[in-house]
């Protein structure tokens, strides 16, 4: 059986993983005959959101634990992941994707991708598996990595930025998946686009099955 590990960046999508996108990778992996584990930094959120209200919130909370919530308990630190015992990885979207797991939200072109995340990239690359970003993750590969293509939709701001890394950046609608061939490299929108939660559905469907056609 083909084993996902994926990435989760806490639990909500304004400052951590977007938890449809999260919970419907994991579905789409489970439909498909492979299975999973959940991996998180175990690091502080950059900051906590009140989901209502859309107003920050005077607390700390810790990636790793938020990102719990979302595995049911059953995660690990990435700190811990191998490649060695995985097919391929992956990460969903949510905002936590560019505060939690790199800075770019804040920082832009100047921006840092935490060290967990850049080595569980770079072990998987080397070994030639497949590497799935979903929604605003896209840009952790964008500076990390250039000459490769990829999709946060059809956003101004990530796409300038995937292209001025030095990649290519191919606008794209619901459910579609880019995907670098020689870097196996896999990217799609999810909601970065005004979507729906089947649209979504969609997306993560369709970037398990292309991951898995490769692995």
């Amino acid at each position: 059986m083909k084993k996902f590990a994926v990435v989760l960046a806490g639990c909500g999508v304004y400052d951590g993983a977007e938890i449809q996108e999260a919970v419907l990778t994991l579905l789409a992996i489970d439909k498909q005959g492979a299975s999973y584990q959940c991996f998180a930094p175990d690091v502080p959120q950059a900051h906590v959101i009140n989901h209502l209200k859309g107003e920050e919130s005077a607390e700390s909370r810790n990636v790793l634990v938020e990102s719990a919530r979302i595995a049911r308990g059953m995660i690990q630190p990435l700190r811990e992941y191998d490649q060695a015992n995985f097919n391929g990885l992956i990460f969903p979207g949510g905002f936590g994707a560019a505060k939690n797991l790199c800075d770019w939200a804040f920082k832009g072109d100047d921006c840092a991708v935490n060290p967990d995340v850049e080595t569980a990239i770079r072990s998987t690359y080397k070994a030639g598996k497949p590497i799935g970003m979903m929604c605003i993750a896209p840009v952790i590969l964008a500076k990390l990595f250039n000459g490769t293509n990829l999709t946060t939709g059809q956003d101004p701001a990530s796409g300038g930025f995937i292209e001025k890394m030095g990649n290519t950046y191919t606008r794209t609608t619901h459910g579609e998946v880019v995907i670098d061939h020689d870097r196996k490299f896999f990217s799609t929108p999810c909601y970065m686009l005004d979507a729906s939660i089947s649209q979504i559905a969609a997306g993560a469907e369709n970037i398990v099955r292309e991951m898995l056609d490769v692995m």
